[in-house]
Formats: C-alpha cells, structure tokens, sequence
C-alpha cells in the first residue's frame, strides 16, 4: 500500500483567491498518508496570479506538477487533459476551491481496494449556493437521468477516484466537449459511491455561472441522449394538426379573422422551428467539431514532470515548445 501513486487532478481557473490554501491543505493531507502523492494542477487560461501561486509551491516542493493551457478551454477539457499527465494506480479529481474535502479521498481508497475502478462522490448538502442554483443542479440530474441513455448517478459532480483501467479507457474517448461525468458513467466498471458534505468554497467566485451551467447541460444531453430529436419530430405534429383543425372549425362556423389566425398561426409555427432548429444545430455542432479534427486543447508548457514523461497527451493535444 505504501508503493501506492495517488494522482490528484485539480482544474484550475483565477483561482488566485483561495489557491495557496488548497495548496497547503492538500500538503497538509498527503504529509499524513502512507501512500504517495502527486498533485496535477491544469491551468485553464487564467489571468489573475493562480500560476505564479502555483509556480512557487512547485518550486520547493515536489508532490506538486503544473500544466498550463495557451489559453482558456474549459474545466472538461481541464480534467482531461490532466488525466493525460497522471501516473498514478489511482486518480482523483477534485476542485481547487475546497468545497471537496480531502478527508474524502481516504474513503474513496478504502473502496476502490475492495474492487471498484469508480468511486464518485455523492452530496448530501451543498453550502454557499443559492436556492436557484441547488434547484436547477437537482432538475438537471433528475432530466438528464429520464432523456440519456445511461444512468448517471444522481447528485455527483466530477469528485470521484478512478482505477487506473478506468483512466485508461476513459482517455480512449475524444469528444471535442466532452461531458465527463457522463462519460465515467459510459464506460462501466465496478461503480460505487461515498456521501459527502460539500462545503462553501473558502474565497473567489463560482467559475460556473448560468451560461456555463447551460452550456454544460446541453453538453451533456447531446452527448448521451436521441430523444430531444425525437421530441422535435413529435411536437412538429402538434401546430400542424391544430391549425388544421382550427382552421376547419373557424370556417364552418364562420366565426374568423383571416388576419389573426395567419399572425397566431404564422408565430406559433416559426417559434416552435426555431427551437427545433436549434436542437437539430445543437446535434450538429458537435459533428462538425469532430470531422474539424482540431486538437481539443493546447497546452504551452509543463513543469514538475519528468522529460520523458511529456507528450503523453499527443493523440488529444498539441504541446508548443518553448
């Protein structure tokens, strides 16, 4: 157990705030663990001092290894790209605000030596959000569980341990936006889970805001379900069947304005096409994201890793030398 490599992914995005206190919390944990530790901050474009912060932690201690994106390309993306990098017989992913304590990670170990590859961290209580946030997350969950076609644990975000086999076929996947929770939940395995309380983060600002969430929901619902296209097909029927039959009462009853049935009507149809329309282009968009075969993410520079272990990532990513 003590030859055990722990690999911690921490996303990081103007996290200058509180980032020396994730940094030494972390420390703190690992100093009173028997297995080994590496900590993989991915920079994702930030622009405050979250890597100056960083860069001088790494400098004198060594559990701690920094890669840096050239630009901003999302906590998804971030997490992946830091998979890519991990050495460990087991990862952990975690936020770099605090609000997923470390005294987790002991439970999540205990598990997965008894044979789960995937131990996600289920919230029992959230702090420091507010009532809309907490009611849209759980409306999310509860949605996403009824249209895709996996089963997603409820109530989880991206707080989980995986094996290394998990790891390993998880980095097999390359979506361009990928939904990585959902994509845990793809690839199977042996899957359990531990409570856990959710704190408040310690400083800064939530680096999802409603657009973010939003974004992230469609993300998630286009990967993994067909049936909003189903239900466009279905309620296109809907407007078409109704005017029919509108229009035939109206005009056996001779109780009609031509002007405000064709503007209702008119309204109605173009409303309803271009909410069809926007599924549809939901769908397309992430085809035409893969057929552009971009790399996903670009990173400009590591630092805290060995030479021979850069380049890992060379099937998702592009590494610019310096």
């Amino acid at each position: 157990m003590k030859n055990e490599l722990i690999s911690i992914v921490l996303p990081v995005f103007n996290e200058e705030a509180g980032i020396q206190a994730t940094i030494d919390t972390l420390l703190n944990y690992i100093e009173q663990q028997e297995e080994k530790y590496e900590l993989i901050f991915v920079d994702d474009g930030s622009k405050d001092k979250s890597v100056e912060i960083i860069k001088r932690a790494l400098a004198q201690n060594d559990h701690i290894k920094l890669v840096e994106f050239s630009r901003n390309f999302g906590h998804q993306l971030a997490i992946t790209a830091g998979l890519e990098y991990t050495k460990g017989d087991a990862v952990v992913v975690m936020d770099a605000d605090l609000q997923d304590p470390p005294e987790v990670i002991p439970q999540m170990i205990k598990k997965w030596r008894e044979g789960y590859q995937i131990v996600y961290g289920k919230r029992m209580q959230r702090d420091g959000e507010t009532i809309f946030k907490k009611f849209t997350a759980k409306m999310f969950y509860r949605t996403f569980q009824k249209l895709a076609t996996i089963n997603m644990p409820l109530d989880t975000g991206d707080f989980r341990l995986m094996g290394r086999r998990a790891v390993q076929q998880l980095l097999k996947l390359h979506e361009k936006d990928p939904f990585v929770r959902g994509q845990v939940t793809w690839i199977g395995f042996k899957q359990t889970s531990v409570l856990y309380h959710r704190q408040e983060r310690i400083a800064g600002e939530t680096k999802y805001p409603l657009s973010k969430m939003i974004k992230l929901a469609v993300d998630g619902i286009t990967s993994f379900s067909m049936k909003p296209l189903h239900f466009v097909n279905l309620f296109s029927i809907v407007p078409l069947a109704s005017g029919v039959f509108s229009l035939g009462y109206l005009i056996a009853t001779s109780n009609y304005s031509f002007a405000s049935i064709g503007i209702t009507v008119l309204l109605f149809t173009l409303g309803l096409l271009m909410l069809s329309i926007g599924i549809l282009g939901s769908y397309l968009g992430r085809v035409l994201d893969q057929v552009n075969n971009r790399p996903r993410y670009i990173v400009s520079k590591t630092e805290g890793f060995e030479e021979r272990n850069k380049g890992i990532h060379h099937f998702s990513a592009r590494q610019i030398n310096n």
